[in-house]
């Protein structure tokens, strides 16, 4: 785990299972594994994850309370600094990070909390960084190396290329209102506007 809890590659799926509803620490990781099976998810690393967000003041806890013969459980749920802190990293997430990366999936799987125009225009300017480096990659030089040497050049225009593509059609999907968007009111996932 990194130092910094917060650099973690969990907290933002976390924070996005608690925007969705409150939850403890042993649904969280059962949730985490069910949705997102390539992450690497152990119940001590949830656990201490909450903690120490709950310490950076992102979450809070309530009483541990006993459901069953079950151990007592500690619910958790996201406080307003950290709805703010989750609708920045998925901001953040969805401009900033490298193509093909786990960090811009996890981000773009939460892109519904930030407001649909706002979401729009920061996938659009991703396409257009996307194309810029499209563009960086075709002026390589490769008519004088075998291409064998080169077909990581090849295979990266591919990811470039597909991830722009998709995006770009994301974005109408979006402005056309193909895709529900959750309502600002409320930051459940569960209500959509029409």
């Amino acid at each position: 785990m990194p130092l910094d809890a917060s650099r973690n590659s969990l907290v933002l799926p976390i924070l996005g299972l608690l925007v969705e509803q409150s939850a403890h620490g042993y649904d969280i990781t059962t949730r985490l594994r069910e949705r997102y099976g390539h992450l690497s998810v152990t119940r001590s690393t949830v656990t201490s994850l909450l903690k120490a967000l709950e310490k950076a003041g992102l979450v809070s806890s309530g009483r541990p309370e006993r459901v069953g013969n079950r151990p007592p459980r500690t619910a958790y749920e996201l406080t307003a600094v950290g709805l703010a802190d989750f609708r920045h990293k998925v901001e953040a997430g969805v401009r900033d990070t490298p193509a093909a990366s786990v960090d811009f999936v996890m981000a773009v799987a939460y892109v519904g909390i930030l407001p649909i125009d706002q979401a729009a225009c920061i996938l659009d300017g991703r396409a257009d960084r996307l194309d810029q480096e499209l563009a960086a990659l075709s002026g390589l030089p490769d008519g004088d190396v075998l291409e064998v040497h080169m077909l990581e050049v090849a295979y990266w225009r591919t990811i470039v290329a597909t991830e722009a593509t998709w995006i770009r059609t994301l974005v109408r999907r979006i402005c056309a209102r193909e895709i529900r968007w959750p309502t600002q009111q409320t930051h459940q996932y569960g209500s959509a506007e029409a």
